[in-house]
């Protein structure tokens, strides 16, 4: 499959060179345009119960899946947030975990499961006790809010990550979610209260924006419903 992320930055999308045959599954509505010769379907991948994990992580119940069925064609997608694209080529020695909204597409063969985290893990993060857990061979289309950025924590090391800015890791990586500062007062005070220490080596994605910090700096500029 050919590919070409278009307007990468703050708008990027994924353009698909689709051969005769060829396929990509993607978000619910992620489609933006198609040539004449591909079809898209909605699809159950895993069946329901594939479904209902995929809707408890935060993502839509069905997927959507295009194939050239006439011919080689193009197919535009596009995540519904601002931000940027990213490609990941998965080699299916591991799986990569991903927050609600991260996936945007990826090759047939890659399997779209889901992962339940540790209590803890799932009421403190503020995401749910399910994340994305995307395995196999093949290519990988990641979505952000904001740009993304990678960073490669060497072994023994750690990286301490606000759970709003997390995009993806690899199943492999050892991480907790505990107190940003010392203290409870000093983390609360801090702005930052939780965060996610992450333990090397091995490679974590994060998002260059919060989408929860932006929507309460969007609600303070709204009129107040009051009185109403």
């Amino acid at each position: 499959m050919k590919y070409q992320i278009l307007y990468p930055g703050a708008f990027a999308a994924l353009e698909v060179s689709l051969e005769r045959g060829e396929s990509i599954k993607a978000e619910s509505d992620a489609m933006v345009s198609m040539d004449g010769t591909v079809d898209v379907e909605g699809t159950l991948d895993g069946g329901v119960l594939g479904g209902i994990k995929r809707a408890l992580a935060g993502e839509k119940f069905f997927l959507q899946t295009l194939t050239a069925k006439r011919g080689p064609g193009k197919a535009l997608l596009a995540p519904s947030k601002p931000g940027d694209v990213l490609d990941v080529e998965l080699d299916g020695s591991y799986s990569l975990l991903v927050q609600k909204d991260g996936f945007l597409a990826g090759s047939p063969s890659l399997e779209i499961g889901t992962k339940m985290q540790n209590l803890v893990q799932g009421f403190l993060s503020g995401e749910g006790f399910f994340v994305l857990k995307i395995a196999g061979k093949g290519n990988l289309f990641l979505s952000s809010y904001g740009s993304i950025h990678a960073v490669n924590v060497p072994d023994g090391e750690e990286l301490v990550v606000d759970n709003n800015h997390l995009v993806a890791w690899p199943d492999y990586m050892h991480f907790e979610i505990t107190k940003a500062s010392s203290g409870w007062i000093s983390s609360l005070t801090s702005g930052e209260a939780l965060v996610c220490r992450f333990r090397g080596p091995g490679p974590v994605l994060i998002q260059t924006r919060n989408p929860k910090g932006f929507a309460s700096w969007l609600q303070a500029l709204l009129p107040s419903s009051r009185g109403n």
